[in-house]
């Protein structure tokens, strides 16, 4: 509660200074954008679980990296990305992908 007093004091006096006035902040709500802000940097989902405290994965995943169309449409643009570069390689050098090893069991 001491942080969340804190937060509110600072909107309040925001508020009391702006005419455009700034939303509800909690603590809480820092965490959300933080774990967020983390997801959509690339952060390893299992070291974002560690970070956040929680015991299941799916808490991390589905409650505090709420992502949308945007990120869906940002990682297909990537993939394509991805995909383009590996067809200027194989032009490039001739293989048609990485080699693979079978091995011959005895």
């Amino acid at each position: 509660m001491h942080w969340e007093h804190r937060f509110n004091h600072a909107v309040k006096r925001y508020d009391e200074i702006y005419k455009v006035q700034m939303p509800n902040i909690t603590p809480h709500v820092c965490r959300h954008t933080y774990c967020s802000n983390q997801a959509k940097a690339g952060m390893n989902p299992k070291t974002l679980q560690y970070l956040m405290g929680h015991s299941d994965i799916s808490v991390t995943m589905n409650v505090y990296t709420p992502l949308g169309l945007e990120d869906a449409a940002a990682e297909m643009a990537r993939m394509e990305a991805v995909e383009a570069a590996r067809k200027e390689q194989e032009k490039n050098t001739g293989e048609t992908g990485p080699a693979q090893k079978i091995f011959r069991v005895v």
